[in-house]
């Protein structure tokens, strides 16, 4: 995915990445594999079993999680992508991804400190003062603080514009932040000297009340500790830690409810504009979705890889046509029905984690590509891709984790496997940084519209650009074995039905907004998401196969075999489901929709 299809060493020839090649990327990559493999990945079972408590008003976790997370620092990993300036190696954000997917694939919950806190740097980077970060930022990218996002409060949940916490000025631009937060993740511990909180909060106007909506909304650095100007670490902020929420999975990363200035007010330091705080927000979000995505992506794949060495190693049953009890068990890797179900897996996982390197990617292509021109389309099919991106590998990769238990039948719903783990790690995906329901209005009601439609038609630029790859990459058929011929006339097949697939998407995506009812229109927003989120899988799938056929030739021709399977197993039974969905959406369903609440 990285070198033979993404082409990651391409970007060496830009000025950001002109001391790195090949080998400087593969050491990154070997390091991580290395650290997540020996301290992240031998604690996550245990810290699954021994939650986070609270002893004396402080945060305790079991000790394996610090010392994972010191090496993680110490080796350079926090501040991967960033600067040299800043301490970084100034890696792509392709490559910070593939090593970010070692670290999540062997513990989630330890990995998600680090996320969280990489997360918050990169906002601050890109909206705060330069004293800002030089406070804040940099002992962030060295692993000494660590950082969190504060944005729902128990009354608002996702909806922002309801927000009540407020930020009276104070003089010297400080202010006074009270308020309560909830589901905090990472929001209090003791595995860094401090805690810098992202905290979304509302300025009074001159009437003393809180501005409705989100144009009130307002960003603020608010740490545990406050910070001297020698970089010292002054006196506790006027932040509680109000109760620990227990949770499905994901149990070792904290999750808190904070309230905020029970004392006359914590002390917060205004990041940016007033009023621009949402905005403000959205840097360290729209990074969030696509690394949600690959948490999901990623925890489906260790699921698949667990299920594929049981299948080889579990013996069980015969084939259908030989009763003989005489005969040896086989392997129930060799029973069809197992070996649909991790054909599935593959199919769900491989797919997701291409789409979210590729997302990836793209990011590397706004930020460093040579023309604005291929700069602007970059960040157009981006934002498309984003609810997306962290959207299908959610719902999908889970499924592939739910497929995972089943391929171990009764041992996978024991503790004694990992997979039931794995499954209920996962299932938080599809909730934070956004449900299905959020981003399938994100998706229908925002993206395909924005800039008259821009964001839209970029993405079937590209989508077509493969299907015309596809049907020219092929020369005459005397000039290949019959094997190629066949695998080159499937993925033509493919690529007539992705072009057809993409086309019902345009026709029924005007049809929704000619109702002229916005209700309606979304109505089945969620569906919307799904139908396209597989189209875009599917277009994944065919660049990695035809990358495949390509490679049939060379080295491991099972890898590629297994690739080109996967792909057929996605249009043969996957890419179909979007049929009928799209009837369903064109037709302006409205049962969801006129459902009343008595009915229930």
């Amino acid at each position: 995915m990285l070198f033979e299809w993404l082409d990651a060493e391409a970007l060496t020839r830009r000025a950001r990445f002109e001391d790195h090649n090949r080998e400087t990327f593969d050491a990154a990559l070997d390091t991580a594999e290395r650290l997540a493999t020996d301290l992240f990945a031998t604690h996550n079972k245990k810290a699954d079993a021994n939650e986070p408590h609270v002893v004396d008003g402080k945060v305790k976790l079991i000790p394996e999680v610090k010392v994972a997370l010191d090496a993680f620092s110490a080796a350079g990993l926090m501040a991967a992508g960033q600067d040299y300036e800043r301490g970084g190696m100034q890696l792509p954000m392709v490559v910070d991804k593939a090593l970010a997917a070692y670290f999540t694939a062997a513990n989630v919950s330890t990995a998600s400190y680090t996320f969280l806190t990489m997360s918050n740097a990169n906002t601050l980077l890109k909206c705060a003062s330069p004293q800002q970060i030089a406070t804040y930022v940099d002992p962030m990218l060295a692993g000494r603080f660590f950082g969190t996002m504060c944005l729902s409060e128990p009354q608002a949940g996702s909806s922002l514009s309801d927000i009540a916490t407020r930020a009276l000025p104070d003089g010297d631009g400080q202010y006074r932040l009270t308020g309560n937060k909830m589901w905090i993740s990472a929001g209090d511990h003791e595995l860094a000297d401090n805690i810098i909180h992202l905290v979304l909060a509302k300025i009074p106007g001159e009437d003393g009340k809180l501005i409705p909506g989100v144009k009130g909304i307002s960003l603020f650095i608010v740490p545990k500790y406050l910070v001297n100007a020698d970089g010292s670490l002054g006196a506790r902020n006027d932040i509680e830690l109000a109760g620990l929420n227990h949770k499905m999975g994901n149990r070792g990363t904290t999750n808190c409810l904070l309230n905020f200035g029970e004392r006359g007010g914590a002390i917060g330091y205004l990041v940016g504009k007033p009023h621009h705080g949402l905005a403000n927000m959205f840097h360290m979000m729209n990074e969030a979705r696509i690394a949600v995505g690959l948490n999901a992506a990623v925890q489906g794949y260790t699921g698949y890889l667990h299920a594929l060495e049981y299948a080889r190693n579990r013996p069980q049953g015969r084939h259908p046509a030989n009763k003989d009890v005489a005969q040896p068990q086989i392997p129930i890797i060799q029973h069809t029905d197992v070996k649909r179900m991790l054909l599935a897996q593959k199919a769900y996982v491989e797919g997701a984690l291409g789409l979210v390197l590729y997302s990836a990617r793209l990011v590397d292509e706004q930020n460093t590509a040579e023309t604005a021109e291929a700069r602007e389309h970059a960040a157009r099919v981006l934002d498309f891709l984003t609810p997306i991106t962290k959207s299908w590998p959610s719902q999908w990769c889970v499924e592939a984790n739910s497929l995972a238990i089943q391929v171990h039948g009764g041992y996978g719903y024991t503790r004694e496997y990992n997979v039931e783990q794995f499954y209920r790690d996962n299932r938080l995906n599809a909730i934070h940084e956004g449900t299905h329901g959020i981003h399938g209005l994100d998706l229908l009601g925002r993206k395909v519209t924005l800039h008259d439609g821009a964001l839209f038609r970029a993405f079937g630029t590209e989508l077509r650009k493969t299907v015309r790859k596809v049907r020219g990459s092929v020369g005459a058929p005397d000039t290949v074995t019959p094997d190629l011929a066949a695998i080159s006339a499937g993925l033509r097949s493919h690529a007539d039905a992705l072009e057809q697939a993409w086309q019902t998407v345009e026709e029924v995506t005007q049809k929704l907004y000619a109702v002229g009812d916005l209700n309606q229109t979304l109505a089945n927003a969620s569906l919307y998401l799904e139908a396209v989120g597989h189209v875009v899988v599917a277009w994944i799938w065919l660049q990695q196969a035809l990358l495949a056929a390509s490679a049939l030739t060379g080295g491991d021709t099972d890898f590629y075999r297994g690739k080109l399977q996967a792909c057929l197993y996605f249009f043969q039974w996957e890419l179909p489901k979007v049929g009928p969905q799209l009837e369903l959406l064109a037709a302006i369903d409205t049962t969801t929709l006129d459902m009343r609440d008595a009915w229930f």
